[in-house]
C-alpha cells in the first residue's frame, strides 16, 4: 500500500498554460524551497554572501514577462503537479546555471551572471547557519561538481525527481549533455536528507561584520571629508556662527548608565533557591542561580561583554523571531559552571534565554545562543539545554522538577531511563535521530513534578518543545501510556520542525477511516507545531494504514489556523492503492464535517466526514468540504 498526491489537470500534451498570477502564487507559496534550490545550484566560488543574495534575486525574477507562459514540463508527484511551481522551478534552474557560466568579452553577459541588485546592509555579511561535519563534507563534494551535475544531484535529492524527469528538466534548462551531468552526480553519495538542513537554507541567516580594518581605513577619509563639509555648512547656516542645541541627546561619547549596569556582574539578578515555592507562576523568573562558577566574576564579565558586543569569531545562533541584541538591563543568572569540556553561563532577561559557552582554557572559540521564551510557564519552563556533546544532550531542569528520565517515543512500552538530578543537572541523554539516516529512535525528555509528568523533545534549540496529544481545544500531556502510543508512529515527523523556534507540538487523531476492500481501519492524525513568536505554526496531516509502523505526511502547511485551538478543523486527502491493486481517493475531515466533495478527474460527494472513491492513478482531483454549520472548509495542501 502506498500514497501519493493528486495530480493537476493539463491543458495539452506540451504542457499547461501558466498565467502570471498562478506563477506568482507558486513563487510565494514555495519561496523558501525555490531559494534553497537556487542556493545549492549556484557555484560555491561566489562565496556564501553572494550566493545568498543571488539566490533570492534569481527567484524574485522568475515571473513570466507577459501574462502567461506555456509548454512547461509537469511531472506527476509532489509539488510538481502545480504547473505554476513547475514553471518557476525551471526558471530558477535555468538562471542558476547561467550564473555559473564564465563571463566572455565577446558575449554580452546574462543578468544572472552579474552581482545581484537586492538591497544590502552596509558593513554586514549574510550567510546560512553552520551545520555539522556531514553538511560540510557534502558542501565540499557539491563544490567539486560542475553546475549541471550539481543541479542533477539537487533535483534528485531536494525535489525527489527520478532520473528521466531530471534529464528532461536539465534539457529544458539549456544543459547540452544531461546524461553526463547525471553520471557525474552519481559520484557523490546520496545523502539527500542533508539538503534540507539549515546549512543550505538561505532564508534563515546569520549576520557578521565585514573586514573591519579595511572598512575603517576606507571610512576615515570619507568621514573626514563629510565632517569638513558638515562643519562648513552648519557654520554658514546658523545665524550667529555657533553650534545649535542637541536637545535631549547626551554629550558625545557619554557612557549610558543602563548599558553599563547590564555589563556589571555584581548587578546580575540572583533569585533565592526557595522563591519558586511562594510564586503564583512557575517560570524562568523564579529559577535560582546554580553551578560551581556563579561567583566567577571574570567569567560572568566575559559572558556579558560577548552578549553585548559579539566579535567576529563568536559563533552566534538565534531561533527564528528572537532578537540577538544585548540586554537592556542586568539580566537574571540561571547557571554558571563547567559542562563537559566547556564553561557555560546561562542568562534570562524576561524575553530570551542566552547561553554563553567557551572551551576550558581558551576564549578563542566562543558560542552564543539565543532562544525566545516569553510567557513560558510550567512544563514549557522546565528545562534548558546546558550543552551538546557526541550526540548527547545535557539539561538543566527547573527547581520544581523532582525526576528526569529518557523515553524512546518509537517504543512506547519500553522502560524509562533514569537520568538522575544533581543540583538540577541531568545526566546526558542521547539526542533524537538526525536526518542523515533512517529514523529508528526518537529520545524524549520525561520530567516529573508536583503537577504530573511531561514529555519534551529536543528540536536543536535551547529549550525543548512540549509534546501533547488530543483535541487542540484541550490538549493533554503525552507522558502517559496512551499519549506515548499516540506519538509512536509520528515521532520521526518532529524532524520537520527542527530549529523553527517551536514551543509545543500536539498530535491529534481527528478521524479513523475504514478502508475499501476490507483492508482495516486507517488513522488520520494532524500534528501542529506552535512557535514562541506566535506566527509560522507548521501543520502536517498524516495518514497511517493498519499495521503501519510509521505515519506518512500527505499534506503540510505553514501559517494556517487549521488543526489549532482557534480552528479545530482539518480536511486532507490521499491516493491509496489497495492490496487488490485498485486505486482510491481517500479523504477525511473532523467529525463536524457534514460533507466532502471531489471534482476534476472524478466527481463524487460524501454526506459524512469520510470519503472513499475509486480513481485512476495520476488523475486530478480537487477536494472541498462543508461543516455542520454550513461553513466551507478547504483541503490542507501538500507543500
Amino acid at each position: 500500500m502506498q500514497s501519493q498526491d493528486v495530480a493537476p489537470r493539463h491543458s495539452s500534451s506540451s504542457g499547461p498554460v501558466v498565467d502570471v498570477e498562478r506563477a506568482e502564487a507558486a513563487l510565494v507559496e514555495h519561496y523558501p524551497r525555490l531559494v534553497r534550490l537556487a542556493y545549492l545550484v549556484l557555484p560555491p566560488g561566489l562565496g556564501r554572501q553572494r550566493r545568498v543574495l543571488s539566490a533570492h534575486a534569481l527567484v524574485q525574477r522568475t515571473l513570466p514577462r507577459g501574462r502567461s507562459a506555456s509548454g512547461v514540463p509537469v511531472h506527476p508527484g509532489g509539488r510538481e503537479t502545480d504547473p505554476g511551481y513547475a514553471f518557476v522551478r525551471l526558471q530558477v534552474l535555468r538562471t542558476a546555471l547561467e550564473a555559473g557560466r564564465p563571463l566572455r568579452r565577446t558575449v554580452w553577459p546574462k543578468r544572472a551572471q552579474l552581482p545581484p541588485l537586492l538591497p544590502t546592509v552596509w558593513g554586514l555579511r549574510l550567510f546560512p547557519r553552520s551545520g555539522g561535519a556531514d553538511e560540510l563534507a557534502l558542501d565540499q563534494r557539491l563544490a567539486s561538481l560542475s553546475g549541471p551535475a550539481r543541479a542533477a544531484y539537487v533535483l534528485r535529492g531536494l525535489e525527489r525527481l527520478p532520473d528521466p524527469v531530471v534529464h528532461e528538466l536539465l534539457t529544458a534548462a539549456g544543459v547540452t549533455d544531461p546524461g553526463a551531468a547525471l553520471r557525474q552526480a552519481d559520484r557523490v553519495p546520496g545523502h539527500y536528507a542533508l539538503l534540507e538542513s539549515p546549512e543550505f537554507d538561505p532564508c534563515s541567516l546569520q549576520v557578521r561584520p565585514t573586514d573591519l580594518m579595511r572598512r575603517r581605513q576606507h571610512s576615515r577619509a570619507a568621514l573626514a571629508g563629510a565632517a569638513a563639509l558638515a562643519v562648513c555648512g552648519t557654520l554658514v547656516a546658523l545665524p550667529h556662527g555657533g553650534w545649535g542645541p542637541d536637545g535631549a541627546a547626551a554629550p558625545v561619547y557619554a557612557k549610558n548608565p543602563s548599558a553599563e549596569a547590564a555589563l556589571d556582574p555584581a548587578r546580575l539578578t540572583k533569585v533565592s533557591p526557595t522563591a519558586w515555592r511562594a510564586s503564583a507562576r512557575l517560570g524562568f523568573s523564579v529559577w535560582p542561580a546554580r553551578g560551581s562558577r556563579t561567583g566567577d566574576t571574570a567569567l560572568l564579565r566575559r559572558a556579558l561583554a560577548v552578549w553585548a558586543r559579539p566579535g567576529e569569531s563568536v559563533r552566534v545562533s538565534v531561533t527564528p523571531g528572537t532578537p540577538s541584541g544585548g540586554p537592556a538591563g542586568p539580566p537574571q543568572l540561571l547557571y554558571a559552571g563547567d559542562v563537559d569540556n566547556a564553561r557555560v553561563v546561562i542568562f534570562y532577561d524576561g524575553l530570551r534565554i542566552a547561553r554563553y559557552a567557551e572551551p576550558k582554557g581558551s576564549t578563542a572559540q566562543v558560542a552564543l545562543d539565543f532562544a525566545r521564551v516569553d510567557g513560558a510557564t510550567g512544563a514549557e519552563a522546565a528545562a534548558v539545554v546546558l550543552g551538546r556533546s557526541d550526540g548527547n544532550v545535557r539539561y538543566l531542569t527547573a527547581p520544581w522538577v523532582t525526576g528526569a528520565a529518557g523515553r524512546d517515543l518509537l517504543r512506547p512500552d519500553s522502560e524509562a531511563t533514569d537520568l538522575g538530578l544533581k543540583d538540577g543537572v541531568a545526566r546526558p541523554l542521547a539526542g533524537p535521530a538526525r536526518k542523515t539516516g533512517p529514523c529508528t529512535s526518537w529520545n524524549a525528555l520525561q520530567l516529573t513534578d508536583d503537577s504530573g509528568t511531561h514529555l519534551l523533545s529536543d528540536l536543536g534549540e535551547l529549550v525543548p518543545a512540549r509534546l501533547t496529544t488530543g483535541s487542540p481545544a484541550d490538549p493533554q500531556e503525552a507522558a502517559d501510556e496512551s499519549g506515548r502510543r499516540a506519538w509512536a508512529p509520528f515521532a520521526c515527523s518532529l524532524g520537520a520542525v527542527r530549529a523553527q523556534g517551536v514551543r509545543s507540538v500536539n498530535a491529534w487523531q481527528y478521524a479513523g477511516q475504514p478502508l475499501p476492500d476490507d483492508s482495516g481501519t486507517a488513522e488520520w492524525v494532524c500534528t501542529r507545531a506552535e512557535t514562541w513568536r506566535g506566527t509560522g505554526p507548521r501543520v502536517l496531516a498524516q495518514f497511517r494504514t493498519p499495521g503501519g509502523k510509521y505515519g506518512t505526511a500527505v499534506a503540510r502547511a505553514e501559517d494556517v489556523s487549521a488543526c489549532g485551538a482557534r480552528d479545530p478543523h482539518v480536511l486532507a486527502g490521499v491516493l491509496w492503492k489497495s492490496e487488490a491493486g485498485t486505486w482510491y481517493l481517500l479523504a477525511a475531515g473532523t467529525e463536524d464535517t457534514a460533507s466532502i466533495s471531489v471534482t476534476g478527474g472524478v466527481r463524487a460527494t460524501s454526506e459524512s466526514h469520510l470519503l472513499a472513491v475509486r480513481i485512476r492513478q495520476g488523475a486530478s482531483a480537487d477536494l472541498t468540504g462543508t461543516l455542520d454549520d454550513g461553513t466551507p472548509i478547504g483541503v490542507l495542501r501538500q507543500r
